[in-house]
């Protein structure tokens, strides 16, 4: 059988189940509820309901309806992430090609500017759009979630900033710990009064060197204790995030968004190693107290995939910076203007229509995937996304030859960051309006479409049977594309993704 025979045949056996529930539930006289969902107002199969009924949050009927859903449906946590993209950058700079296995395409896609309409408060947009490829039958379809902007809300909230530092011996690499007092001493100066920084040091041992102190009046103790800062011996990273948190908690302003920010080239040698261990040392303060993590990648040499669990499973993200400016951007653009949080455990599924769609695939995410049935479970993890921010998730879709009518729909859930409500807000994408190629999609479309294809290529190496549909196949190729949508796009971003492209067009000669 097919596999789109297989979708109907489970789709016709879901809508005679549905058709008997409904029946029953006439006889007895209950009724039924809807979240909200623009999804809830047309038939999607397959979309588990909300969590209750049981002690474990399920119900019988939960149950039978996970095993009746059709695999239909994509699910995954939001991701905000960089450091990938700018950590590839880095190692192509430096004459390599990144290890395939730090190469995330999901923070390729992420690193640069969309735009997605924008939401007037707390929440999401949710943007479904595509482009017909020149492989037969297959597009490429992206969902686009956008938050807020800063500047149409007014004040954030004051931050409580717990910052830790580490000063192991590798951190005495120019563009290591010196890079990350620099920025710290720029952004001490630009934080507000109210705002309140703490400092923990560590190397063998965790130190806190700077209790929660307010900023007003206290600038130049705080700028004393960062010039102070002096590299020494092995990189204990579980007792400085151990020490970290136990730092915050005792400074917790309430009202406040409460951070931990840890800056490492995190190649943890002794004491705890593993993320998870970590991260259960200090799952108490997380999730009584919500202090979220904000990791800062830095050095030549870095342990990507230990900061990357450590943000992914510790409510927050991580970007890279391996010069001046990034760092100065990060710390005295970002991290004040993204203190704020509007959206906690958000989480995204796409269901796509079986009557129309063949087969997809979701480009990346592959650590942040989550299961089907756990969509709606407010107690299974999600990503915690501030202010100003975009998420795209990007799909191959094989379409059923000649198919018309709806595609997919998208959904996005999250909790609100101070009642922890959950919210919900939709997309839909008919088969009639996507692109009929990528040429003539927007440019911030082509944008993605160029990103997700460099990445694809640095993981897939020569194997082309493993490549995105429509790829081009020449890195040369695919840095013209970037060349010319630099000059449309006006766009610096794109200029130096073109310019990583080409670095790794010669490195594979």
């Amino acid at each position: 059988m097919k596999p789109y025979e297989r979708y109907r045949t489970r789709r016709l056996l879901l809508a005679l189940t549905a058709a008997g529930g409904l029946l029953l539930t006439a006889c007895s006289g209950g009724g039924g509820s809807s979240e909200g969902s623009k999804a809830a107002d047309r038939d999607i199969s397959g979309l588990p309901a909300p969590a209750h009924g049981d002690e474990d949050g399920t119900s019988e009927q939960e149950d039978q309806d996970r095993e009746a859903a059709p695999d239909n449906l994509s699910t995954f946590a939001l991701d905000v992430d960089t450091a990938s993209y700018d950590y590839a950058r880095r190692a192509l700079a430096d004459g390599r090609l990144p290890d395939p296995s730090t190469v995330r395409p999901e923070e390729f896609v992420n690193s640069f500017r969309q735009d997605y309409e924008r939401p007037d408060g707390d929440g999401f947009s949710v943007t479904v759009d595509g482009a017909r490829t020149a492989d037969e039958d297959w597009s490429l379809v992206r969902v686009g979630l956008a938050t807020r902007t800063t500047e149409r809300t007014g004040e954030r909230p004051p931050a409580a900033l717990t910052f830790v530092i580490d000063v192991s011996g590798s951190m005495a690499e120019p563009g290591r710990l010196d890079l990350a007092q620099e920025s710290l001493s720029v952004m001490t100066d630009r934080l507000r009064d109210d705002d309140s920084v703490a400092i923990v040091t560590f190397s063998d041992e965790a130190e806190t060197v700077l209790p929660m102190t307010r900023l007003d009046g206290n600038r130049d103790e705080i700028h004393d204790v960062v010039s102070e800062l002096d590299t020494r011996d092995s990189t204990n990273l579980g007792a400085g995030v151990e020490t970290g948190y136990e730092t915050a908690v005792e400074g917790l302003r309430k009202g406040a968004t409460n951070r931990v920010v840890l800056v490492s080239d995190a190649l943890a040698n002794t004491g705890d190693t593993d993320a998870d261990t970590i991260l259960e040392r200090i799952s108490g303060e997380r999730r009584e107290h919500g202090v979220t993590l904000f990791g800062v990648g830095v050095g030549s040499d870095y342990g990507d995939a230990l900061m990357e669990r450590l943000a992914d499973k510790g409510d927050g993200h991580t970007v890279y910076v391996s010069d001046e400016d990034e760092a100065r951007k990060v710390f005295c653009e970002e991290l004040p203007r993204n203190i704020d949080l509007t959206a906690r455990d958000a989480k995204a599924q796409v269901a796509f229509d079986p009557e129309t769609v063949e087969e997809f695939r979701l480009v990346g995410y592959d650590n942040r995937r989550v299961a089907d049935e756990d969509f709606r479970d407010d107690r299974v993890d999600g990503g915690e996304v501030g202010p100003g921010h975009t998420v795209t998730a990007l799909y191959a879709v094989r379409t059923e030859p000649g198919a018309e009518g709806h595609l997919a729909t998208a959904t996005v859930r999250w909790l609100d960051p101070d009642t922890r409500d959950p919210h919900e807000e939709s997309g839909d994408l008919e088969t009639d309006a996507l692109h009929d190629s990528l040429r003539a999609a927007p440019s911030r479309f082509q944008v993605t479409a160029v990103a997700a294809y460099f990445a694809d290529a640095l993981r897939s190496g020569d194997d082309r049977h493993r490549r995105l549909p429509g790829a081009p196949v020449p890195f040369a190729e695919l840095a013209d594309r970037a060349r010319a949508l630099s000059g449309a796009t006006e766009d610096g971003a794109v200029r130096e993704l073109a310019e990583a492209i080409e670095q790794a067009d010669r490195r594979r000669d």
